[in-house]
């Protein structure tokens, strides 16, 4: 059994979670989903990052001591994932006593060989970026991120030696071409490296100017620095320093999910703090792009944050889930439009594989006893299945989302176009009952393959059709009679009892359309 650990990055908890935040860990879950279907054994780690000035600030903005507030705040986000229905294995908080005591053994740990020491420094801070940045990347005085001025900043703060570990990252990224992706922006990260202006950086602050965080040892005038303390969540996840045998199990992490905004720290900050550290690198950091709003950035000030939890609650999990992912490529910038996500969901959902499926069960019923029928598939349309499912599985490796579902559904619209064209309702009114039950055989097989294709995706969505076809094991979680993954070319048992219970998913309709006028009475 192969393993897969995936990590998305932690969330700030100065805000509630919007679908931006859902985005990247909705991707992860269909990774983590996507695995264990194949029988590898998964850890998904997700969690939010409570530390820094933008927490300690919103909680004295909301009247209440910072841990109140992150109690508040986490609850949120961990409602929001279980509505989204996500799996992940572990939902770290970096207030957590183990995760302190870990991000305090890693701090003396470098300190103690040197990696570590303390100077003063006066430069730009943006609190946003919760970093230093230098004069020449600002665009009109303003943080090209955040769009707000940096203060000047001054003060003695411990400083990690990035420099002498520089050379071995350009080495690891030069040798290593896949472990940041997509490939222009592990080009980026080495056009950092290669940047003279990218020396060590601090790695604490003083308490006069942030209190909120987790105390140094032995020096206390001074708290660990954000990226320290939020990077290393990745290993206190999964048992550094507390369970060694489920450390060694899982790490390294075979995917770290990120927004493209903070590839530097994973790619180069994360990198240099394990290699000084003799820990183990990560196989792949991907940094994927935003999500717009009707093409507009995610923003409070322009009143266009998307509350994921009311999505879900009036069109579903399974509807947001296939929308986000399937709307873009998933490295590139995407855009949600209420519009165009009804038109979506209901064209490939409700209409492509809903009726293929709701027509198919009723044909069924009408003209096998509601019976699988005893036939063999179709054998072109199966060929074809065959070799869609090497091209699936090859973009879902590749976390190319958008691909797959194309290529699942084009496996769909095949399936309806082979009923359109064999008409079985005719095949069985003119008595060909044999030729009849082989057209609803292949639909029935077509049907089973692509729940399996789109359960990553839409699991209840899936798991209803794997149900109607009279299934009663669960679908995605292989077992002693794997129908799943080593299974996959198996066939639907002749004679299985099929539930033709009704539609899967229903239409979504616009609530603002207006309505049509009744017509006048003569």
């Amino acid at each position: 059994m192969k393993k897969f650990y995936v990590t998305t990055a932690i969330d700030y908890v100065n805000a509630a979670p919007h679908i931006g935040h859902a985005y990247e860990k909705i991707a992860a879950d269909v990774m983590a989903r996507f695995h264990r279907a194949a029988g590898n054994d998964v850890f998904f780690l997700t969690g939010v990052d409570e530390h820094g000035s933008k927490v300690e600030k919103s909680a004295e903005a909301a009247g209440k001591t910072p841990i109140q507030f992150c109690d508040e705040m986490a609850a949120k986000f961990e409602h929001s994932w279980k509505n989204l229905n996500l799996t992940y294995d572990h939902f770290i908080r970096t207030t957590e006593e183990r995760h302190e005591k870990v991000v305090q053994h890693l701090f003396s740990k470098l300190k103690a060989q040197g990696d570590i020491y303390k100077s003063t420094y006066i430069g730009l801070y943006c609190e946003g970026c919760e970093d230093f940045v230098r004069e020449i990347n600002l665009e009109n005085g303003n943080c090209a991120t955040h769009k707000k001025p940096p203060r000047e900043l001054a003060e003695e703060n411990y400083f990690f030696k990035l420099t002498k570990y520089k050379p071995a990252i350009k080495k690891w990224l030069e040798e290593n071409p896949t472990v940041v992706q997509p490939d222009g922006r592990r080009k980026e990260v080495l056009n950092q490296v290669a940047d003279e202006e990218l020396g060590d950086f601090s790695v604490s602050r003083s308490r006069k100017s942030l209190s909120w965080g987790i105390p140094i040892p032995d020096d206390d005038d001074q708290v660990i620095y954000v990226w320290m303390d939020a990077l290393t969540n990745y290993i206190t996840g999964v048992g550094y320093l507390f369970d060694d045998e489920q450390f060694k199990r899982y790490w390294p992490a075979d995917l770290h999910l990120i927004g493209k905004d903070i590839t530097k720290f994973h790619s180069i900050y994360w990198i240099a703090f394990l290699m000084a550290a003799g820990i183990e690198l990560p196989k792949q950091i991907f940094a994927h792009g935003f999500i717009t709003v009707e093409g507009q950035k995610i923003s409070k000030s322009l009143g266009n944050v998307i509350d994921p939890n009311s999505l879900v609650e009036m069109y579903g999990a399974d509807a947001v889930r296939y929308y986000l992912m399937s709307g873009t490529t998933f490295e590139q910038d995407g855009d949600f439009s209420i519009n165009d996500f009804r038109r979506k969901v209901n064209a490939d959902l409700a209409n492509s594989l809903g009726n293929l499926l709701n027509r198919t069960l009723t044909l069924i019923d009408k003209n096998a006893g509601g019976t699988i029928p005893d036939a063999k598939p179709e054998h072109d349309l199966r060929e074809k299945a065959n070799t869609l499912q090497v091209v699936i599985n090859n973009h879902m490796h590749k976390l190319e989302f958008a691909k797959a579902i194309d290529a699942i559904f084009a496996l769909v619209d095949q399936t309806n176009k082979y009923m359109n064209d064999e008409k079985p309702w005719a095949l069985y009114k003119e008595g060909k009952d044999k030729e009849g039950h082989e057209v609803l055989y292949t639909s029935v097989e077509m049907l089973r393959r692509a729940a399996f294709h789109i359960y990553p995706f839409a699991p209840k969505l899936a798991s209803d059709i794997w149900w109607q076809l009279g299934n009663d094991d669960e679908i995605g979680v292989p077992g002693d009679n794997d129908k799943h993954a080593d299974g996959y070319f198996d066939m639907v048992p002749v004679g299985q009892k099929i539930r033709n219970s009704g539609p899967i998913f229903k239409r979504i309709e616009d609530p603002d359309a207006e309505k049509k006028p009744e017509p006048k009475k003569k």
